[in-house]
């Protein structure tokens, strides 16, 4: 079986990844001694560039070896894209409310969640419901002894619902109505979401790359 270390303590996404992976035969493997590590600062403007900063800066304490990283987010329409690269802190952005209500540095993932899906809630009160669209972005970024090799996008376009449905993903899923399949992508199966998700594409794209191009295996068939 082929590993492909990752660059994440995120039990969601590396739920999500495994799903992807578990039709490929690949082993989706935490970086080692990853919790240990100096964190990135995720500044930065798009998706893109903060899975760029996050493999760079992580695939140097794996030397030799392919390291990916994931930015992922949730944009809606009608808020101008947002949450977008502030999908994981959107309460955390919130000034309309006093301090003591907005969410805190220490919130638990769950929390962050809840904190999160809120604020989109309170947001898209008065939205109505065709008006409603958005779509989960995901970039991942393949890096070697600090240098980015290649990128990879998904994106899955949906509809925001007004009260959650599903209890098996993570972060907005819940709120995110995939009409393709009638389903939130919090009541899909790991492998079920990887079909139709924004990571899941994503991932796919980069085993294409790593397993199957020309580009990475020259002598191929020689």
């Amino acid at each position: 079986m082929k590993r492909v270390l990752v660059a994440t303590s995120n039990p969601g996404k590396i739920r999500d990844l495994i799903g992807a992976a578990a039709a490929h035969n690949v082993s989706v493997e935490m970086l080692p001694g990853f919790a240990a590590l100096p964190a990135v600062i995720e500044d930065g403007a798009s998706f893109e560039a903060n899975a760029r900063k996050k493999a760079e800066h992580y695939s140097k304490y794996a030397e030799g070896e392919l390291v990916i990283a994931d930015d992922s987010g949730l944009e809606v329409d009608a808020l101008g894209g947002a949450p977008g690269v502030r999908s994981a802190r959107y309460a955390e952005d919130e000034k309309s409310r006093p301090p003591e209500e907005r969410g805190a540095p220490d919130l638990a993932p769950n929390s962050w969640d809840e904190a999160n899906n809120a604020r989109l809630l309170r947001e898209l009160h008065d939205v109505p419901d065709e008006y409603r669209t958005g779509r989960f972005v995901c970039v991942i970024a393949v890096a070697r002894n600090g240098h980015t090799l290649a990128t990879f996008h998904g994106r899955a376009e949906g509809l925001i619902l007004r009260a959650p449905r599903g209890s098996n993903g993570f972060g907005y899923d819940p709120l995110f109505y995939f009409p393709e399949i009638g389903k939130t992508f919090a009541e899909l199966a790991a492998e079920e979401k990887a079909k139709h998700s924004h990571r899941g594409t994503a991932f796919r794209q980069f085993l294409q790359w790593e397993y199957e191009s020309p580009e990475r295996h020259p002598h191929a068939g020689q």
